[in-house]
């Protein structure tokens, strides 16, 4: 080989190798002005050696000529779409579905992982390699047949024109999505308004738009970005399932979506995802949903296809609603586990049928890396029942030069000086006696999910705080009706239901305290999962955190938090006084959901008021008596339990034919005449 050529190739493997790093592991090794410089030596050798000159080089990715018109090809397998839900319920019967086929197929095993991803909002494409160089891509079309647009995808950095593999299959078929990040958004507006063109509206808009343009130079103006989610066709490949194609992919140099997990249960799936939503505002791209698959390939085969979409595969989405407006002003809050978090003052605007004046920034350093400024223009979304949160910065309209938003040092509730969490994502009050911080930690120990303890409303809490009546969870137990009395919007009846239903809230049991206490990472699914491995909370208090982590779903970073807050002085602390004040501290084995009863395999959604009842206590009595309690009413809905003015679930249960039953039959069914307990 000659020096030039030798030359070449070792620049071609340093570009390969950079462009992996940014695009794919997302760790850049060196900065853009170098990475520049390498890609300009490269050409230059190039122009004097232009018989070295190859196809999958990186200096090819730009400069083809305009094409004609797009051309049709066929796919090597059928793009075809996938079902969707926009609920958990419908999520977990598909689920049950998907495990009933493969039980009766009596082809193989029945038990199935689950494989969880962010399902990006952009344009469908697939790709062909042969040889492990990319000869091929084409959009979706209509599932068989789709347009040539090889021209354009070779502008796009993320796409490898040669796979990262020494041993690459003869030809394969690879599936992903091409999309644009909002921060490229945001600059590429930014260009658009100062050529006197119009901006653009959305990344899906551009992405669709900049892919099937027949001039690829206009298409490598347009910073768009692939991720990879699956195959054509895997054979040859060594793989067997869905979790072992992406980590190939990535080795390949094929980037794929961040956030992606594999569970051995769809219930441990839906909790995560439920959680996984409040943390899709640290993405740079819009997602609209999850993709939920079954892992092992031979089983995706047994599954097999409807005529439009697979049976292994369902799409989970969430409805989500963007606006625009004004920022007015950034503000702090404290919460329970003493985050400050800056909170956006929005000129009002309409957004889901509401009036949203406000929105979460999460952390300093989203509102960073937004580049959030008051004054500012800003998209905002609601996604699910997630508070809104900015999206965006419409940077091509902002006016003037605004300062950037400088966080607080010191907490604006206690002046206590604020602490940077080790990861460095979170500023805190590390005060527990915070005012801030016990006020959210009673909101949430008081709330329908933990200790549901009715009428101890926002206001309430901030009197019991600000007067010193309370100054912890545990302190609830010792108030007195002549204490309460007093207060404002109070009067001795509402005193005396209040202490009742503080009193009444000791029963509630070790999974409803352990969600209640604050623990970090710990929800309702966690902690009905520690209530019934170790039944007593003396029991988790004596634990290590390895016996935490090999309870099935929690692992080591959960058991860390729960063996720290376990041992810690105000752990200790906040379980001995709760017990002193005589709180329920262990599961009860009735309390535990059974395996099998009057109501097993069916599916209730309890509305309306019911006489003797809370929603809990009902939706607690479906779950012991092996049924299964649901917020929403679908066609899988077995029984629907009115109460009083039950609204337009009532309707819906009538229109699918649903059984519909009244308190005194739900009873019935239960098995007990005189209540449900």
């Amino acid at each position: 080989m000659s020096g030039a050529a030798a030359e070449i190739a070792r620049l071609r493997e340093q570009i390969r190798h950079h462009d992996r790093c940014y695009h794919v592991a997302a760790r850049p090794e060196i900065s853009d002005r170098d990475y520049d410089l390498l890609v300009a030596r490269l050409q230059r050798l190039e122009a004097e050696h232009p018989q070295l000159v190859t196809a999958d080089s990186p200096t090819q990715r730009v400069g083809g000529e305009p094409v004609p018109e797009l051309v049709a090809v066929r796919h090597r397998a059928p793009m075809l779409s996938i079902d969707n839900t926009y609920d958990a319920a419908d999520l977990l019967a598909w689920g049950k579905r998907v495990e009933k086929l493969l039980a009766t197929d009596d082809a193989g095993p029945t038990d199935v992982t689950w494989v969880l991803e962010l399902k990006i909002d952009g344009v469908a494409v697939a790709l062909r390699y042969d040889a492990g160089v990319l000869t091929r891509a084409a959009t979706r079309g209509n599932g068989s047949v789709g347009d040539d647009i090889t021209h354009n995808v070779r502008t796009i950095h993320g796409v490898p024109l040669r796979l990262d593999r020494a041993d690459p299959p003869e030809s394969i078929e690879i599936r992903g999505e091409v999309y644009m990040a909002n921060s490229d958004l945001v600059t590429l507006n930014q260009a658009q308004v100062a050529r006197g063109e119009q901006p653009y509206a959305n990344t899906r808009n551009v992405a669709a738009g900049s892919i099937r343009l027949l001039d690829p130079r206009e298409c490598a103006r347009r910073p768009l970005r692939f991720v990879c989610h699956g195959v054509g066709d895997a054979t040859g490949l060594g793989v067997d399932g869905q979790t072992g194609l992406l980590a190939w992919a990535v080795a390949a140099g094929l980037p794929v979506a961040p956030q992606t997990r594999s569970f051995r249960s769809l219930e441990a799936l839906v909790e995560h995802g439920t959680a996984l939503i409040e943390e899709l505002h640290t993405l740079d791209f819009e997602v609209d949903g999850f993709v939920v698959k079954v892992d092992d390939f031979a089983q995706q085969r047994r599954l097999g296809a409807t005529a439009k979409s697979p049976r292994w595969a369902i799409a989970w989405k969430f409805e989500k609603f963007e606006a625009t407006t004004t920022l007015a002003a950034i503000r702090v809050q404290v919460g329970r586990g003493g985050a400050v978090t800056p909170v956006a003052d929005l000129e009002p605007v309409e957004l889901a049928g509401t009036i949203v004046r406000r929105a979460s920034l999460h952390n300093a350093d989203e509102v960073a890396r937004k580049d959030v400024r008051v004054g500012d223009v800003l998209v905002v979304e609601k996604a699910g029942k997630v508070i809104p949160h900015v999206v965006r910065v419409e940077k091509h309209l902002r006016r003037g030069d605004p300062p950037p938003w400088v966080p607080p040092s010191e907490c604006p509730e206690c002046g206590t000086a604020l602490v940077r969490d080790p990861d460095g994502v979170f500023i805190r009050c590390p005060d527990l006696a915070c005012p801030a911080r016990v006020r959210e930690r009673l909101r949430f120990f008081a709330s329908r999910g933990a200790m549901d303890i009715e009428g101890l409303g926002d206001k309430l809490v901030e009197q019991l705080v600000a007067t010193g009546l309370v100054r912890d969870c545990a302190d609830l137990y010792d108030l007195t009706v002549a204490q309460l009395e007093p207060l404002e919007r109070m009067g001795r009846k509402s005193a005396e239901n209040l202490v009742g239903q503080i009193a009444a809230s000791k029963e509630r049991g070790l999974a409803r305290l352990l969600n209640a206490v604050g623990i970090r990472h710990v929800g309702p699914r966690v902690a009905s999962l520690l209530a019934a491995r170790f039944g007593t909370i003396a029991r988790i208090q004596a634990a290590s955190a390895e016996e935490l982590a090999a309870v099935e779903e929690i692992g080591p970073v959960i058991a860390a938090t729960v063996h720290e807050w376990m041992t810690g002085d105000h752990g200790r602390r906040t379980v001995a006084a709760l017990a002193a004040h005589g709180v329920k501290l262990d599961e009860p084995a009735a309390e535990r959901p059974a395996a099998s009863g009057p109501l097993a395999g069916k599916v209730l959604v309890v509305t309306g008021k019911l006489v003797g009842l809370s929603r809990d206590e009902a939706e607690a009595a479906i779950e012991r008596a092996g049924g299964r309690a649901t917020a929403s009413v679908s066609k899988k809905t077995d029984y629907l339990v009115a109460g009083a003015d039950p609204g337009s679930k009532l309707d819906k249960a009538r229109k699918l034919g649903v059984a519909v039953l009244s308190e005194d039959e739900f009873r019935t069914l239960l098995g007990t005449a005189a209540g449900a307990e």
